[in-house]
């Protein structure tokens, strides 16, 4: 099976070219508006449906949900489980090496003198600490948006893929856990560190053997 990165690319053609227009839209955005105006355009806008949702939609980037994931597809193949974790592995580890770097302040933090003007979301908690940048939730639904797009036999899924990872992002904002930009670079991160990831890791001979193509239950039914 023919790998490298214009495979990866055109396999995952219906989430990363859709993702490329929403990027820039995103970076038009943020050449227009300041942090806090995008911020309070989207803390203003809310409703009992997306409280109710938005912090079940936030989940979907955790970790345990890759982990879950992984387990699925492992009992149907060795290969695609191992593409996933640790494509979430090494995003996962270039999101915290970045937070850890890089001094940016959460919104409750970065409006602590003004946080009567914030709005939450009742019984979730905020976190106020300085490592927002990037939004490891996000580098998670995207960096699984692409790996999943991938290794799916039907790649149009990779569009409602990349929905469900917008929706990741935005319930970030809309919870007050981190700023637009936060977001837009942590899909960046999700979306380009797999794409080189897959491409280096799926073209290993290892991965190409049937110990490895099998799965959990196809090995015990032999």
């Amino acid at each position: 099976m023919k790998t490298g990165f214009k495979d990866v690319l055109y396999r995952v053609r219906y989430f990363f070219v859709p993702y490329l227009v929403v990027l820039c839209a995103c970076l038009i955005i943020k050449l227009l508006y300041t942090r806090q105006e995008i911020y309070f355009a989207v803390n203003g806008v809310y409703n009992s449906a997306g409280d109710f949702l938005a912090p079940y939609v936030t989940d979907i980037g955790d970790g345990l949900t890759i982990i879950i994931l992984s387990l699925i597809l492992a009992l149907y193949s060795y290969r695609n489980a191992f593409l996933l974790f640790t494509s979430f592995l090494t995003t996962a580890l270039v999101a915290q090496i970045l937070k850890y770097s890089i001094n940016s302040p959460r919104p409750r933090a970065y409006f602590d003198s003004e946080v009567t003007r914030l709005r939450f979301v009742e019984g979730v908690h905020v976190v106020a600490g300085i490592q927002s940048f990037p939004s490891g939730h996000t580098v998670t639904a995207f960096s699984a948006g692409i790996a999943l797009t991938y290794l799916i036999k039907n790649k149009l899924w990779g569009t409602a893929l990349l929905l469900l990872a917008m929706l990741v992002g935005y319930s970030r904002m809309y919870l007050s856990q981190h700023f637009f930009e936060d977001v837009t670079a942590g899909s960046a991160i999700g979306v380009v560190i797999t794409i080189i990831w897959l491409a280096f890791m799926d073209s290993k001979q290892f991965l190409r053997s049937p110990r490895w193509n099998g799965g959990i239950i196809k090995q015990k039914r032999n």
